[in-house]
């Protein structure tokens, strides 16, 4: 039997470039649900079709870490499109975010949840299961997503049925805990929970 990976072939599956990470958070969260993320390490590479994500839109979104200003940890964010901003959250888990937008602006997409493809076995649902599956650690933070190590893929094979909700953990955002900058194919099983709110 074909893999996932094989019977895609006949589809062109295209680097997504740094103009495709160079536009609103809000709109890169929506157009990232369906494309596949990919990871070579050591020799070996796993790949899985991203699901959920969620914008943060710049310093006056209450729920963006560039609302507290520059700093060492948000840089990255006020940099070029198309990097990685990997952080520690609760002192726990690494979480996948990648920088949107134009420089100076501090925008960025966290990726939640994606399905494993090619028979690769891992929970990717939710963004610290997501980043532990790809083996992805603070040390990627600031990669160049458009480069050769963790990069993107385009699917045009693949339609999601993208549904908007809004974002999750971020009570403390005052006016912006109920903005809907969540987006979910809502036709997958890995979307984190709650999957509609």
């Amino acid at each position: 039997m074909p893999s996932d990976l094989q019977s895609r072939r006949t589809t062109k599956l295209r680097k997504l470039p740094r103009a495709f990470f160079a536009r609103e958070a809000e709109q890169l969260a929506h157009d990232l649900i369906g494309t596949i993320l990919v990871h070579r390490i050591d020799g070996k590479q796993v790949s899985g079709r991203i699901v959920e994500t969620e914008a943060y839109v710049g310093a006056h979104d209450l729920a963006c870490h560039a609302a507290k200003g520059r700093t060492a940890r948000t840089e990255v964010m006020f940099g070029r499109a198309g990097h990685a901003y990997v952080y520690l959250c609760y002192g726990i888990h690494d979480m996948l975010n990648i920088v949107s937008g134009h420089p100076e602006v501090a925008q960025a997409v966290l990726v939640r949840a994606a399905e494993p493809l090619d028979g690769w076995q891992a929970n990717l649902s939710g963004p610290g299961n997501l980043a532990k599956g790809f083996g992805i650690t603070r040390r990627h933070n600031g990669l160049d997503l458009t480069g050769g190590e963790i990069f993107l893929l385009e699917d045009p094979s693949y339609v999601p049925r993208i549904v908007r909700t809004r974002r999750i953990g971020v009570d403390y955002a005052k006016e912006w805990k109920d903005a809907p900058l969540r987006f979910i194919d809502a036709d997958s099983g890995a979307v984190s929970r709650p999957r509609f709110r």
